[in-house]
């Protein structure tokens, strides 16, 4: 099939909090589009996007599925994207590759938090969007209920384009609001001519030629009223609101054809700028078949059978199937083999994808999601995507030593897959760690890995990356010897160990005179300390920010060696050590809250109970950034306490600040449960 012309792409992202029907709107554009022959459920696992086993198991999207559908010469690119808040990361990077977007409400609920964070997401990305009202045809729908919560929380923007004909187990589809030749349904004149009214007061606010005949009072024609509403959503001054049953499949059609309508094309959107990769500035990629091959890896899906999947957008050029491209990102070439349009996990080969379509190719060697590929001749970097950053940690561990092996291989490709989630490994606890949006999203991947990869993992809090110090000046002296016949082993220091600042680090230091231990053996005395300091006096963390000063020893002509230096010098660590008054110290980590203002008394509440410390609030619009610090062993779950405390409302960011004290209660039951730990774990 040729390349469809660009400007009859519409690439749109499908946006919600969950459970607001994005998956069962799917398939109803679909079934519209004849790409599918029956509608599948959600709740029976069976339909066209929601495919993985993590996602027929929860009967909710855990992914974006890539869904195209033709219309009247158009093609209409939809991802649907998940509603979860622990899955945003494919949200964002689907808004990277659309030019607009649906954001589905639920009749029955209403304005829920991932409506307001798909709203914020469109606004930050500047995107033109529709808001369609979706189960209107369950119980306890109504759609002035909804459009008063919608217009509440977004403005009175939000417009109705269609009004709903019945609602709950009544309804029985929409009535244009612009089709001049439409007539109202009976008993709807009144509320239809209002709602009609509303919106032509809202097309001639955007547009002053209409405004005057508005003023004037002179009639629009309906190609009129069509072209200054499509300026205005393109403009983001109208988010027209729409009704529908998904399920039902009423008014599915009407907002396909009001995506074709009003929402813009990749050659009606902001272009689209790229950097060559040496840098300098950014220049406007041509969207056109015969520029230059311009295309941005989106999406990455790991494969057992098939290997790496990468979805990727083409905003310049052809991307050609048997082909040669070049990885801007990983300055690295690519053989291109079979390329293919995708409809959630079914796959139809294609000879060629053009600009502003999607498209997928198997087996690139070293591209992974947010690379550019191009040409190698005509190297062109696109900006790559900016993922959310995840604050919920877990150690990962294998749950046997068949496990073992392939732990590593599975997680890398895990991270490939899902770029939101991030690897690391503590050296200190010699843990793996593994980052990512929340709960449901850590146990999911777990899932994923088992499934995939044949690889079963299990979760547990990390362990908190304690340190120990001293607080005292202490001295200690050790003697090494040991005879066994010929050559025996001689060492002999006295330390001295100094309290140093906070985080200043460790600091060795000589005042050795006479050549009472002789110049070449004081760096096996540094080595020996260094040593020792890996397991400190308390409980067997590492040991930081002291000085260790040798002022003293003694040796012997045949028997001194650097070894016996070395081990002498440790154990007189060890002793200094516990004579120093040792602390516990623990990582205190910086965090940036923004919670609404409703809810930010409870939010320093719960700080407060948390051993942390307010560093300060700044106002921010309805909301306020509360920076406090917070010892890590008390952020643990925090990501999940947060979500529930404001209802999913609030955000935060996290980073390591510093260490500091322990509290002695504390600090004596971290000792104590470590200890005991460790003689679990020998038994």
């Amino acid at each position: 099939m040729a390349p469809i012309d660009v400007s009859k792409i519409r690439n749109v992202a499908l946006l919600s909090h969950s459970g607001s029907g994005k998956t069962s709107l799917t398939e109803a554009l679909l079934f519209n589009a004849k790409v599918i022959n029956r509608m599948g459920a959600v709740e029976n696992g069976n339909t066209a996007s929601d495919y993985e086993a993590e996602e027929i198991r929860r009967a909710s999207s855990v992914q974006t599925s890539l869904a195209p559908c033709l219309s009247d010469g158009h093609k209409v690119n939809f991802l649907d994207t998940p509603g979860y808040d622990d899955f945003r990361g494919e949200a964002i990077s689907s808004l990277r590759v659309v030019e607009g977007a649906v954001i589905l409400v639920s009749a029955i609920a209403s304005v829920e938090v991932g409506t307001e964070q798909s709203w914020a997401t469109c606004e930050e990305a500047n995107l033109p969007r529709i808001i369609l009202v979706n189960k209107m045809d369950r119980e306890n729908a109504e759609f002035q209920r909804t459009l008063d919560s919608i217009q509440s929380a977004f403005g009175r923007r939000c417009v109705p384009l269609n009004l709903p004909i019945g609602e709950a187990q009544g309804f029985k589809g929409v009535v244009d609001l612009l089709d001049l030749s439409a007539e109202a349904p009976p008993g709807m004149e009144a509320e239809v001519a209002a709602a009609r009214e509303r919106l032509i007061e809202s097309i001639a606010e955007s547009d002053d030629d209409l405004a005057t005949k508005y003023l004037e009072g002179e009639e629009f024609t309906a190609e009129e009223m069509r072209r200054s509403l499509k300026k205005a959503v393109l403009a983001g001054e109208i988010a027209p609101v729409m009704a529908a049953s998904s399920t039902g499949n009423l008014g599915v059609a009407e907002l396909q054809s009001a995506v074709i309508s009003y929402l813009p094309s990749p050659l009606s959107s902001p272009e689209v700028m790229g950097a060559a990769p040496a840098g300098g500035e950014k220049t406007p990629v041509a969207q056109s078949p015969d520029a230059p091959l311009a295309a941005l890896v989106f999406k990455t899906a790991a494969d057992p059978f098939v290997g790496k999947l990468s979805l990727f957008r083409v905003y310049g050029g052809v991307f050609k199937a048997n082909s040669e491209v070049w990885d801007a990102n990983q300055e690295q070439s690519e053989r291109i083999g079979q390329v293919y349009f995708l409809c959630g996990k079914n796959q139809e080969a294609t000879a060629e994808v053009g600009p502003g379509d999607m498209g997928a190719v198997a087996k690139l060697s070293a591209a992974t999601t947010g690379d550019t590929l191009c040409h190698r001749d005509n190297p062109i970097l696109l900006d790559p995507i900016a993922y959310p950053v995840g604050h919920y940690v877990m150690a990962v561990s294998p749950k046997s030593k068949a496990d073992l092996d392939k732990m590593s291989s599975s997680l890398t490709r895990i991270v490939e897959e899902d770029p939101s989630l991030k690897l690391s490994r503590e050296p200190s606890t010699n843990e793996t760690l593994l980052a990512g949006m929340g709960d449901v999203h850590l146990e999911t991947t777990i899932s994923k890995i088992k499934r995939k990869f044949g690889a079963e993992l299990t979760l547990q809090l990390p362990k908190v990356p304690y340190r120990e110090t001293i607080t005292a000046v202490s001295r200690a002296e050790y003697k090494h010897k040991k005879q066994t016949g010929g050559h025996g082993q001689y060492g002999h220091v006295l330390l001295r160990l100094e309290p140093r600042d906070r985080d200043s680090g460790f600091e060795f230091g000589s005042e050795v005179v006479g050549g009472s231990v002789p110049r070449e053996y004081i760096s096996s005395v540094e080595k020996g300390v260094v040593k020792a300091m890996s397991q400190g006096a308390l409980a067997g963390y590492p040991v930081v920010d002291v000085r260790a000063v040798l002022y003293d020893g003694s040796y012997h002509d045949v028997d001194s060696s650097g070894i016996s230096f070395e081990i002498a010098s440790s154990y007189a660590f060890r002793k200094g050590m516990s004579d120093g008054r040792p602390m516990l110290l623990e990582p205190i980590m910086k965090l940036a809250i923004t919670a609404p203002d409703s809810f930010t008394g409870d939010v320093i509440g719960d700080l407060n109970g948390r051993r942390g410390r307010i560093i300060g609030m700044i106002p921010l619009g309805s909301s306020t950034v509360i920076e406090a610090d917070v010892p890590q062993a008390e952020t643990l779950r925090y990501s999940t306490d947060l979500r529930s405390l404001t209802q999913g409302r609030a955000a935060f960011t996290m980073e390591f600040s510093h260490y500091e004290g322990v509290p002695p209660v504390v600090g004596q039951k971290v000792i104590e449960e470590t200890r005991r730990e460790r003689e679990e774990a020998k038994a």
